[in-house]
């Protein structure tokens, strides 16, 4: 009996966080991305190359969706050579971005 208790119990545990799980959407809120990297003791250029949204990297996704805050974050702090090899990704989004982007390639 405690068995099937618990296997009911652990099944419903399991379906209630399937069907409330967040669902991911894009916001443009830099303080939020800086502290969920500061309180994980992360940084944007070590992790850059591992995480992708949609099937693309964090960069083009940021144009992508005109998050132009974190956008600009993350060009500050990845490395220009990273930045220059994305350059042509972003041609497609926010002009800003392209700016700033531009702007730390050619400094």
């Amino acid at each position: 009996m405690k068995k099937l208790l618990l296997v009911t119990t652990m099944t419903a545990l399991t379906m209630t966080s399937i069907i409330s799980a967040p669902k991911a959407h894009a916001a443009d809120d830099k303080k939020r991305m800086r502290s969920f990297l500061k309180s994980n003791k992360l940084k944007i250029r070590n992790i850059f190359d591992g995480i992708q949204c949609n099937g693309q990297n964090l960069l083009e996704f940021a144009a992508t969706k005109g998050s132009i805050e974190t956008g600009s974050l993350m060009i500050s702090k990845l490395p220009k050579k990273t930045v220059s090899a994305n350059l042509a990704l972003i041609q497609n989004g926010s002009q800003p971005l392209i700016d700033a982007a531009n702007e730390r390639v050619s400094s």
